[in-house]
C-alpha cells in the first residue's frame, strides 16, 4: 500500500510539473502568433487609411503575393544561398580570430593597456565606415564583404572573452594554479569553460553584427554574376517595385529571426547545464 501511495505521488507530481511546461510551450508558438496579427492589422490599417499610394507603400496582401511568387523561382534559393553562405564563412572566421584576440589580451596586462581600448573602438565603428577601404584593398569582390564582416564582428567576440575571463572568481584561479594549471592547459579547463555563458551571449551579439554587416555589403559591393539577397533588394529598389522590396526584406528579418533563435536555445542549454535556469524553464 504504501509503494503504491509513492507510486501515486510520483505520477501526481510528474503531471503537475508538466503542465507549468506545457503551458509556457503553447505561450511561446501563440504570443508570436498574436504579435504578427497584430502588425498585419497595423499595416493593412495604415494601407486603407491612404497614408501614401499603393505603389510606395503596398497592402500585405500584395507583399505576400510577391513573396510567394519570388519563392517559387530558384532565384531567391540561390540568393539566400549565397548570402548565407558569406554569413557561415564571415562569421565562423571572425569568431576564430576573436577567440584568439581574446585570450592573448586577457591573459596579459600589457596587451590589455594596448589594444583593449582599439579593440573597443573597433567594435562601436559602423560597418558602413569600412567598406572604402575594404572596396580599395580588395575591389568589388566577395573578399571586400567578408573583410567587413570579420573587422565587425570579431572586436564584440574578443571583448566577451575577456569580459569572461574576468568574471571568474579569483577562488577558482587559485585552485587551479595550486593544481599546475598553466598557460594554454588554464584556459583550457578552468577560463573558456568557465566564461562560456558570457562567450555564447558574445557569439550572439558577433552574428548581429555580421549579420548587419552582410546586408550592408552586399547592398554596396555588387559583385558581378552574383545572386545575393542584397542584389534582389537592389534589384526591387531600382525597379521601384515596393512589394518585391518588402517581401526580400522579410527574408531578411526571418533569417535572422531563425539564427537569433538557434543562438537563444544554445545559451538556455548552456545556463540549465550550469543550473543558473531550471530544466522546466528550458
Amino acid at each position: 500500500m504504501v509503494l503504491d501511495q509513492n507510486r501515486v505521488d510520483s505520477r501526481n507530481e510528474t503531471s503537475s510539473s508538466a503542465k507549468p511546461t506545457g503551458r509556457r510551450r503553447v505561450r511561446s508558438l501563440w504570443a508570436p502568433g498574436v504579435g504578427l496579427l497584430v502588425v498585419l492589422a497595423f499595416w493593412q490599417a495604415v494601407y486603407l487609411s491612404g497614408w501614401k499610394p499603393s505603389f510606395v507603400l503596398p497592402s500585405p496582401a500584395t507583399t505576400l503575393a510577391s513573396l510567394w511568387a519570388q519563392a517559387r523561382q530558384p532565384l531567391l534559393w540561390q540568393a539566400v544561398e549565397t548570402t548565407m553562405g558569406r554569413a557561415v564563412y564571415g562569421f565562423g572566421l571572425a569568431a576564430v580570430i576573436g577567440l584568439a584576440v581574446g585570450i592573448a589580451v586577457a591573459r596579459s596586462r600589457m596587451l590589455r593597456a594596448a589594444f583593449g581600448p582599439i579593440i573597443t573602438g573597433m567594435q562601436t565603428m559602423p560597418a558602413i565606415a569600412w567598406f572604402p577601404f575594404a572596396i580599395i584593398f580588395f575591389g568589388l569582390s566577395t573578399s571586400a564583404i567578408l573583410f567587413v564582416i570579420v573587422i565587425g564582428t570579431a572586436p564584440a567576440i574578443a571583448i566577451a572573452v575577456i569580459a569572461g575571463s574576468d568574471n571568474i572568481p579569483p577562488l577558482l584561479r587559485r585552485a587551479a594554479t595550486m593544481m599546475g594549471l598553466k598557460g594554454f592547459g588554464l584556459y583550457r579547463y578552468l577560463i573558456l569553460p568557465a566564461s562560456l555563458p558570457v562567450l555564447v551571449t558574445g557569439l550572439k551579439q558577433g552574428w548581429a553584427f555580421a549579420w548587419r554587416s552582410l546586408m550592408s555589403g552586399e547592398l554596396v559591393v555588387i559583385v558581378a554574376n552574383t545572386a545575393s539577397i542584397g542584389v534582389l533588394l537592389e534589384n526591387a529598389q531600382n525597379l521601384s517595385d515596393m512589394p518585391a522590396a518588402i517581401a526580400i526584406m522579410i527574408v531578411i528579418l526571418v533569417l535572422g529571426i531563425v539564427i537569433d533563435g538557434l543562438f537563444t536555445l544554445l545559451d538556455r542549454e548552456v545556463r540549465r547545464r550550469r543550473g543558473l535556469v531550471g530544466s522546466d524553464e528550458s
